[in-house]
């Protein structure tokens, strides 16, 4: 949804867990100790990287500390970015062992090697907690690996550390701050350091962009991968649910949850992608995705994959008098250059009023005592009643910029047997299915739609919360659609995205438009940690 003492590295061991940040949500951008240092890995794709590791000049180990250092001078001195709510502590160690395999029996594949930053929603069987941001699971060591971190090892993936998040994934209460949590703190924006970095990927959005780690991992629910992703100027991919397991990953929702790669280019988006998906036994609606399932979708960038494409291009998220509007312009005569068949429609692709609503209430409830239970005994909580009471004796932590409205409307619903849960579900994926993307994909003969991802970054407000900048992602986000977002323009120096989304499944075919659109245009520009709108 759209809401949501680092040790000196001079010895191969182990890196200390980061937590427990002071600052206030509010703190001054321009309280900087130092202007960040010049570093060498800026921009580095994964195979800059696998090329350096290749020809010696690099080890996983070089440039997982290259990264750690980094993420000393950006996160934790410098601008202050909060990205990172705690680094592994045996990150070191694993790139030592993936370097010694490498030698012995070379590369696992194109993440050997590689350090990822995930988000502190996914669990992990090691020494990091899992807490979704919360105070309440503080400490809270999962039982086993989810599926995505445990694909990620098998992929020789160097998990670097855990990324801070809108609290509970933006689903606890209202008026709440994308990029804050009781645990984490405030997350910046790379870009201007007041501004928002949306949510609820926060941490991983503002770490891809601010060049802390290779790539991340990212989860949606509505808007939690693409409106990071737009507001911190990266590529994100919001897959088809099913693609991806949710097994150990902390929910809201069974029907719309989705983890999804972050990356600076669509390559390395792509190349991780590849890494993340499989069928999973413990989430049943991965077996639909069998037959879909690519091991290698970098096989569908073509630069010239715009060419021939009817782009639906969708006017309800367009107005005349719009910022996206504006800036998007430029971005829709390049795609007309590069042979796209642009086609506007007026169809609104959003009918489901406040039935999602409804929907992620009563799958939240359910899901999160699902997940508490998998925890066993030592969990910090049995169920969603106990998170409830956490807060309200801990609310001078917890509940200092906005309450827990979501919480106590999930836990007054009834089993999701509930009528009004199921006529819910039932409008919200006829409309934004049958009645939403596939009719007008069909109606004009469509290979994809493209809209504005969002303006861009609003101010951080720890008195309203988040105001909003628009966007898309609904009707992909409801269906259970993909969504892919690339940097498309920029404005005082903020950065704008656009969004092309489609059919389930519609991976390969988005991911051809996404590459040819990044290859015409290269909007992606690196952020300079300006401290206000002002200054830039």
């Amino acid at each position: 949804m759209n809401r949501r003492d680092f040790l000196k590295l001079s010895a191969l061991t182990t890196v200390p867990v980061v937590t427990g940040f002071p600052e206030q949500a509010n703190a001054s951008p321009k309280s900087r100790t130092a202007e960040p240092k010049k570093f060498r890995l800026a921009e580095t794709t994964i195979a800059d990287l696998q090329q350096a590791m290749a020809s010696g000049h690099e080890s996983s180990v070089s440039i997982c500390k290259k990264y750690l250092d980094r993420i000393n001078d950006l996160d934790r001195r410098g601008p202050k970015l909060r990205a990172i709510i705690e680094l592994n502590p045996d990150a070191l160690t694993i790139a030592h062992q993936l370097d010694v395999e490498r030698k012995e029996k070379g590369p696992r594949g194109p993440m050997h090697g590689i350090p990822v930053l995930i988000k502190d929603n996914i669990a992990t069987h090691d020494r990091m907690s899992t807490t979704a941001g919360s105070l309440a699971l503080e400490g809270s060591i999962a039982p086993g690996d989810a599926f995505v971190a445990k694909r990620l090892r098998e992929a020789g993936a160097v998990i670097l550390g855990k990324t801070n998040m809108t609290e509970w994934a933006n689903f606890r209460g209202d008026h709440s701050i994308s990029g804050w949590s009781g645990r984490g703190g405030q997350t910046k924006n790379p870009y201007v350091l007041d501004r928002n970095p949306s949510g609820s990927s926060s941490g991983s959005g503002t770490a891809v962009s601010a060049n802390l780690c290779a790539v991340a991992i990212g989860t949606e629910t509505n808007g939690s991968v693409i409106s990071p992703a737009n507001v911190c100027g990266i590529v994100g991919i919001k897959p088809t649910v099913g693609l991806v397991s949710r097994f150990g990953i902390i929910p809201i929702s069974r029907t719309q949850d989705t983890a999804g790669p972050m990356a600076r280019t669509v390559t390395d988006a792509a190349i991780l992608l590849s890494a993340m998906v499989g069928v999973d036994s413990r989430d049943d609606v991965t077996t639909t995705a069998a037959d879909h399932i690519q091991r290698d979708y970098t096989k569908f960038l073509n630069a010239d994959g715009l060419r021939g494409k009817r782009i639906g291009i969708a006017r309800q998220f367009f107005s005349s008098e719009s910022m996206g509007d504006v800036l998007l312009k430029k971005a829709l005569e390049t795609m007309e250059q590069k042979g796209a068949i642009l086609v506007p429609f007026k169809d609104k692709i959003t009918n489901w009023g406040h039935a999602e609503s409804v929907v992620l209430h009563y799958e939240f409830k359910a899901g999160v005592n699902e997940y508490l239970a998998w925890l066993g005994p030592k969990a910090p909580a049995r169920d969603l009643a106990e998170l409830i009471a956490f807060n309200d004796r801990n609310k001078n932590r917890e509940l200092i910029y906005f309450g827990q409205e979501d919480f106590t409307t999930s836990q007054a619903l009834g089993p999701r047997t509930d009528s009004a849960y199921l006529e819910a579900l039932e409008k919200c994926r006829r409309a934004s299915r049958a009645e939403g993307i596939d009719a007008v994909m069909k109606q004009y003969n469509l290979d994809a739609i493209a809209a504005p991802s969002g303006g861009p970054a609003d101010p951080i407000d720890v008195i309203y919360g988040d105001r909003g900048t628009g966007g898309c992602s609904g009707p992909a986000a409801i269906a259970g659609y993909p969504n892919i977002n690339v940097p498309a323009a920029q404005y005082m120096g903020l950065p704008v995205g656009i969004s092309f989304f489609g059919k389930a499944f519609s991976e390969p075919t988005l991911l051809a438009i996404a590459y040819s659109f990044e290859q015409a245009t290269k909007a992606r520009f690196e952020p300079q940690f300006k401290p206000t709108v002002e200054s830039v």
